[in-house]
């Protein structure tokens, strides 16, 4: 077990390289992003069809540096220089959530593919203009994605088979980064640049709960924050806990820290409770009813890779119809971790040491080459949905929508 544990967790981050197709698709990054790693290069070593072929940063030592560091064979002047090389086939955008929308329109505008991190832009009005643009709905269109990873790994599809989303009554979403992880210099501290903690692991927690509920939220009933005080923004959230109603009259919770104690750290966490249904058994006595209450606990959501464990756990009474009389009562659990699509019984392309941006590649690549693609795709109506989730949690939050970087009209007419 802990064998397996080591192995996977190295493995992982120093997978085999495999060779590449004689025209695979060539990446460009924008900015020496630190995700980029994680996100994408070394993804790409064993996905044959993908190269990792030009970064470009707002300074160009920081490239080269970055360049050489991770093995990336030309180093570009400028953004613009990038989105202007004919060898560069799709663009890799992790720069700061302000940029999203201007590099991303740009992007589209040259023709090229993009794999945009989320959260996808700043706020909903950005996201109609982002998701909607003409040029995507044209013959042989660019492809855009929002890279909402962990819609794509395997983990995240057992679980989602575990939950029945009418009947859910509550979910809870919990990310706790521990106290120091994220410096007040930081760029999720910039409010200029759209920052704050609910756009970043609370995009994770808005995405999960609308996924469980299988419905878009209709209110943000409560929200609370705490800010992390000079230099950060004083309209940067660090901390937060929110209360999301839906339509089914099931209430979601996200609640996220900057800045826990490390004692209190822990890795990413969702609870689901449904609500008491009846189950169909015919060699009941007429008089009787069986009814099941579920629990679904996902530990590691968002770090599948490194460890995750789903528990499930069903309650189950046979009563009396007339009075509820119990008549007996038991539990049934079920304990799992997933680590690929085959201990699912699913037949999909992967390895225990793919990571959940590799799951995502995989289909992103699908896309690209015309291909299908898996059923988990993140599609612009979804993404759009996701921004008018935030901007409704930030609205509550008395903090305001993250601000438009550049003004729309000047993205909308002139990049």
């Amino acid at each position: 077990m802990v064998f397996n544990f080591l192995h996977r967790n190295w493995v992982s981050g120093n997978p085999p390289v495999v060779q590449k197709t004689e025209n695979p698709i060539r990446f460009g990054i924008l900015g020496a992003a630190k995700i980029a790693p994680s996100a994408l290069i070394v993804p790409a070593r064993t996905h044959p069809d993908v190269e990792i072929y030009a970064v470009a940063a707002r300074d160009r030592e920081k490239a080269e540096t970055y360049a050489k560091q991770h093995g990336i064979p030309v180093v570009l002047d400028s953004y613009e220089a990038l989105l202007e090389n004919p060898k560069v086939d799709a663009v890799y955008i992790a720069l700061p959530n302000g940029l999203h929308l201007e590099w991303a329109l740009k992007a589209l505008r040259h023709g090229k593919h993009v794999l945009l991190e989320k959260p996808s832009v700043s706020n909903a009005e950005e996201a109609e203009l982002l998701f909607n643009l003409p040029l995507l709905k044209e013959p042989n269109a660019p492809i855009l994605l929002e890279a909402v990873h962990y819609y794509f790994d395997p983990t995240w599809k057992y679980f989602m088979s575990q939950i029945r989303p009418a009947d859910v009554v509550y979910a809870s979403h919990i990310a706790l980064a521990p106290k120091g992880a994220i410096a007040l210099t930081d760029i999720r501290y910039n409010h200029e640049l759209s920052g704050g903690a609910i756009m970043d692991i609370g995009s994770y927690g808005i995405s999960a709960l609308r996924s469980i509920f299988a419905s878009e939220p209709e209110e943000c009933t409560e929200c609370e924050t705490k800010t992390a005080g000079a230099p950060a923004s004083h309209l940067c959230d660090s901390e937060y806990t929110a209360k999301l109603k839906f339509p089914n009259g099931g209430v979601g919770e996200i609640h996220g820290n900057y800045n826990s104690p490390w004692l209190k750290f822990r890795l990413p966490s969702i609870k689901v409770e449904h609500r008491e249904t009846v189950v169909d058994d015919e060699s009941l006595d007429p008089s009787h009813e069986k009814i099941v209450i579920r629990k679904v606990t996902f530990s590691g959501h968002m770090f599948a890779t490194m460890h995750n464990r789903i528990d499930t756990e069903d309650n189950y009474q046979v009563r009396r119809k007339d009075n509820h009389q119990i008549i007996k009562k038991w539990t049934q659990k079920v304990q799992k971790g997933v680590h690929s699509f085959h201990e699912i019984n699913i037949n999909e392309p992967g390895e225990v040491y793919w990571k959940s941006y590799r799951y995502q590649l995989e289909q992103f690549v699908n896309k690209v080459r015309g291909r299908k693609a898996d059923a988990a795709w993140v599609s612009a109506e979804n993404s759009l949905a996701q921004m008018k989730a935030v901007d409704m949690v930030y609205q509550k939050s008395g903090l305001g929508l993250r601000p438009t970087h550049t003004p729309l009209a000047v993205l909308a007419n002139k990049v």
